[in-house]
């Protein structure tokens, strides 16, 4: 079993719950966002086969993980006390965005290399996220990477639709390693 099956199958027992959904809906509640990021983080854990190393960094080894509803922008957070650290390790980690239905029955995974998101992204960040620290009363420094650009630029490593897994890319690492 490859390891995006794996990650199928994690998402079928813990991401995806049509029955949860339907209690939430139920009661008025936010359906969208009841998934922790850490439950993302393990979902991309299992596609890339990597752990955690740390608390500060990127989230998994070599990999950068994000996740946002439909075409919301991805969010990159810079701590006070590493943000230059985090800001160089971005640019050379790759980068994995998982794009989710409301409801959870649609995801997209797309991959990127962090030097596809220096010059737009990372090296125009970089003396924003300085200026910003120069106030010590200052605590994060938060940017977003638009939905639109991982969308053009990333490469689609695993779709589902309806629940269903409708496309995987079992040899992305070496396409991408190639891009």
């Amino acid at each position: 079993m490859s390891n995006i099956d794996k990650a199928y199958n994690f998402y079928k027992q813990h991401i995806f719950d049509p029955q949860k959904i339907e209690l939430l809906k139920e009661h008025n509640l936010k359906v969208a966002g009841h998934i922790h990021s850490v439950i993302w983080e393990l979902f991309c854990a299992l596609i890339t086969g990597e752990k955690a190393e740390g608390i500060t960094g990127a989230d998994l080894k070599g990999w950068e993980v994000k996740s946002a509803k439909g075409t919301s922008s991805f969010e990159y957070q810079y701590h006070r006390n590493a943000h230059l650290y985090k800001l160089e390790e971005d640019r050379v980690v790759n980068h994995i965005f998982c794009s989710y239905s409301e409801e959870y029955d649609g995801v997209i995974v797309r991959v990127m290399k962090g030097s596809m998101l220096c010059d737009k992204y990372f090296d125009v960040w970089k003396p924003l996220c300085v200026e910003k620290y120069q106030n010590p009363d200052n605590l994060r420094f938060r940017k977003s990477v638009s939905s639109s650009y991982i969308k053009n630029n990333g490469l689609i490593i695993l779709e589902i639709k309806k629940g269903s897994l409708i496309f995987k890319d079992d040899e992305y690492k070496v396409k991408l390693n190639n891009l």
